[in-house]
């Protein structure tokens, strides 16, 4: 007797010893699906069960859904990343809409009780069709059944856990589940159900967080018609150039790996790099031409040459010229020339090309002209007019560029106040470098060489690529695949984009199936 309750005694302890390591190893575990097919075979092995399946609660609590299925003696692994499972989950209600007690397994999570069946088949009270058609299909034989429910903190059920076929660990035979199996499963059910709500309520939190991040940077899109997807876009290709740097097996990158979380906060960092724009004044985010501020001003400028013209007819008609003299022709050719004025400061007004001294020039010959406004002569163009149609490139002066270029100092400010946790602590850093150079001309820190991280590296170079091809923007037509190619390979000899990063981005042409989804068809010519 003495030596029989040593025995049981050793049992016990090797039993709580054996518990104590399954919960630490399910709290290390913060892979989900290896988590959940962690928890099915302790579950089995602390049973002596052959078989198991590990069923979650549904969202809307109407069903359990298979999410692990292991079987030892035939050799049956599903669930997770392996073979996907396509049996239908198991309803929580009836057809009449009453609790379905006749399922084993909805009975214990609607019950909250464990059940203990010796033999399924001599058992009453419930449905075993599924398992009978299964063992007549397979010629499996299943005969003992335990089902204990998981239960989290708030006694709420997020699943299920299914034994099935005790063995006998000398014979091997299928024995019945003993009452010390099922509190050793009532027990390991507990601490699991604890490592899954905390390892939901991670995910939870995590996919929230991406979502909000997704939400602010497709109001910063939408904030401008011109800039719409622009964010999304960088941040896809952000992406499918970290995946090549991992991929990478020889080169300079071929030692290069970015972790699960390393990913996960280069993503975010990328859908937030431009999340200073949220401050950015709507007339200079979309300023589409030169003169445009709240309506495009070159729609009076027109009206001033019409002004012009017509003062100029009326001055003919009314006798101050002979009309069948030389002065008609000089009328002619006076009305031909404003309206080539006209077109001139038109074609200025897009910013669609590189404006020269000589056009400079131009622009303020014209604005000597005078034109007559309720009584007064006053100059066809004012200062402001001059200095806006005089940009050299694109379509904004000075000051709004420097209001543009401030988004980047912004991004880092905003982001850096966040309490992002500890994995995620660099996304401020990525974010707001995106406009930096590796020759320190970049803004707004003037960042270079190595204090410039990959991160940062590889979300610029998305930038750049994005911001050459697009064709949404009403000031600038989409560079086409070579053209753009061409631009970033004079970009890396002036050491503004990384030259391994580019190598990277045209030897695996990364670029290619952004350009199949997001570019032209005329601006494919590589």
């Amino acid at each position: 007797m003495q030596e029989k309750n040593r025995n049981q005694s050793s049992m016990d302890a090797d039993h709580v010893r054996r518990l104590t390591q399954i919960g630490v190893a399910l709290s290390a575990e913060k892979n989900i699906d290896r988590l959940l097919e962690k928890i099915l075979s302790e579950a089995r092995t602390i049973t002596s069960a052959d078989g198991g399946t590990l069923y979650l609660m549904s969202e809307n609590e109407r069903e359990l859904q298979f999410a692990f299925i292991q079987n030892e003696s035939m050799g049956v692994t599903m669930g997770g990343t392996g073979e996907k499972i396509s049996w239908p989950p198991v309803p929580m209600t009836g057809a009449d809409g009453l609790p379905n007690h006749a399922n084993v397994s909805a009975h214990v999570a609607i019950t909250r009780q464990a059940v203990n069946i010796e033999d399924v088949y001599d058992a009453s009270g419930f449905n075993f069709d599924g398992p009978r058609a299964f063992d007549q299909k397979t010629g499996y034989r299943t005969k003992s059944m335990l089902v204990v429910p998981m239960l989290n903190h708030e006694n709420e059920i997020i699943g299920v856990l299914q034994m099935i076929n005790a063995r006998d660990k000398e014979t091997g035979g299928v024995i019945p589940f003993s009452e010390r199996a099922r509190d050793l499963a009532w027990s390991l059910a507990s601490q699991a159900a604890v490592a899954l709500t905390n390892n939901l309520l991670i995910l939870e939190l995590q996919t929230l967080l991406e979502a909000f991040i997704q939400t602010i940077a497709l109001a910063i899109d939408e904030k401008s018609p011109y800039t719409g997807g622009h964010v999304r876009r960088v941040a896809g290709l952000t992406m499918k150039i970290a995946e090549a740097v991992n991929d990478c097996r020889d080169g300079h990158y071929a030692n290069t790996r970015l972790s699960e979380d390393e990913m996960r906060e280069l993503r975010m960092a990328a859908w937030l790099h431009d999340v200073g724009k949220i401050t950015t004044p709507d007339h200079v985010v979309d300023k589409a031409t030169k003169l445009e501020k709240v309506y495009d001003r070159i729609g009076e400028i027109t009206t001033r040459f019409e002004v012009l013209k017509r003062d100029r007819l009326l001055a003919a008609r009314d006798g101050r010229e002979n009309p069948s003299g030389p002065e008609a022709g000089q009328t002619e050719r006076e009305l031909q020339e404003l309206d080539e004025e006209r077109r001139f400061l038109l074609q200025m007004n897009i910013g669609g090309e590189f404006t020269k001294d000589q056009m400079i020039e131009r622009i303020r010959q014209i604005a000597r002209r005078q034109w007559m406004s309720d009584g007064e002569l006053r100059p066809l163009l004012s200062e402001d007019e001059v200095y806006n149609l005089s940009i050299r490139r694109g379509t904004l002066n000075d000051e709004e560029r420097e209001i543009i270029n401030n988004h980047a100092a912004l991004t880092y400010k905003m982001l850096s106040k966040l309490p992002f946790p500890k994995k995620l602590r660099r996304i401020s850093e990525y974010a707001g470098a995106h406009h930096e150079k590796l020759d320190g001309s970049g803004y707004p820190l003037g960042l270079k060489g190595d204090e410039l991280s990959l991160q940062s590296r590889i979300i610029a170079l998305a930038d750049i690529f994005e911001a050459l091809t697009a064709k949404d923007r009403p000031y600038k037509k989409g560079k086409t695949l070579g053209e753009a190619l061409k631009i970033m390979e004079m970009m890396v000899k002036d050491h503004h984009i990384d030259a391994n990063l580019y190598d990277l981005f045209v030897r695996e042409k990364i670029y290619s199936d952004y350009a199949a989804s997001e570019l032209a068809p005329q601006q494919m010519d590589v």
